[in-house]
């Protein structure tokens, strides 16, 4: 499985539609990868709050529609990060927006959603201006020379939270995927967590942070590829990076039965 994680850096004085621009080009240019990641929030911004229900957009939005034209152009499945959603509220309570990841098929098509179900801000942010999912996904993605390996979905502050991974493990995931905008004063947790989530669940963790300063948050990079060991097989560091890599998925069954530790799970 050949995989392409876009470690985007973007300020406050580019637009978002120049944004859109510069990402859909670089997703064209993964043409010949499996899967292509962008970060959690790239085009509203991951700590503009205040931009978010003026850049709020449906699923078939405009983000939605440039990227997949650019799945379809690159031949690629891709996890487009993921938006600031509206809709219509699912509760009398609700606020009709939601942190939803979008990911589209090689021919373009939307093939699942995730709205994140753990919101980061404390009773401020992401919980006092969004609503909160309550669905696991797990989706399919075709690789070369045949065969679909089993992604399960999460977003940044979802890392912080096992049991999601648990319940995705349960569900047949053997890829976890985690766009995000996770800020650099704690990098080392980001770093730290998706090496735990690999360790205990013996899943590849594939994660996409996001560079720059923007809303004053400095931005902490430092995405990367975890192997079902715990092993780092790439790291990016500070600055807008393209990590791309070969998986062996293989590898992870192997490792499942060699060192078998989840056939010993008592709780659940």
């Amino acid at each position: 499985m050949k995989v392409a994680l876009i470690q985007l850096a973007y300020g406050d004085d580019e637009t978002v539609p120049a944004r859109t621009e510069r990402v859909v080009d670089l997703v064209r240019a993964q043409a010949g990868h499996d899967l292509v990641v962008l970060p959690e929030l790239w085009a509203p911004g991951g700590f503009s709050y205040r931009e978010w229900a003026g850049r709020a957009e449906a699923l078939d939005g405009p983000t939605a529609r440039a990227l997949a034209a650019a799945a379809r152009e690159a031949g690629v499945t891709l996890h487009g990060g993921s938006i600031v959603e509206h809709g219509a509220p699912s509760s009398p309570d609700g606020r009709g927006l939601w942190n939803t990841s979008l990911v589209f098929s090689p021919t373009g098509d939307l093939v699942a959603t995730y709205r994140k179900i753990h919101r980061f801000g404390f009773g401020e942010g992401e919980p006092a201006l969004m609503d909160a999912g309550d669905e696991t996904v797990v989706v399919d993605v075709p690789v070369a020379g045949g065969g679909v390996v089993p992604v399960g979905l999460s977003t940044c502050y979802d890392l912080r939270f096992p049991e999601l991974y648990r319940r995705l493990l349960d569900r047949g995931a053997e890829v976890f995927v985690v766009p995000a905008a996770w800020p650099a004063r704690r990098v080392e947790h980001w770093t730290l967590l998706g090496r735990a989530r690999a360790v205990e669940d013996q899943c590849v963790v594939l994660q996409c942070n996001t560079s720059g300063t923007h809303a004053g948050h400095e931005m902490g990079g430092h995405s990367q590829v975890v192997d079902a060991s715990g092993k780092v097989l790439a790291a990016a560091g500070l600055d807008e990076d393209v990590l791309s890599i070969e998986i062996d998925t293989r590898a992870t069954t192997r490792w499942r039965e060699d060192f078998p530790v989840l056939s010993d799970r008592r709780l659940s």
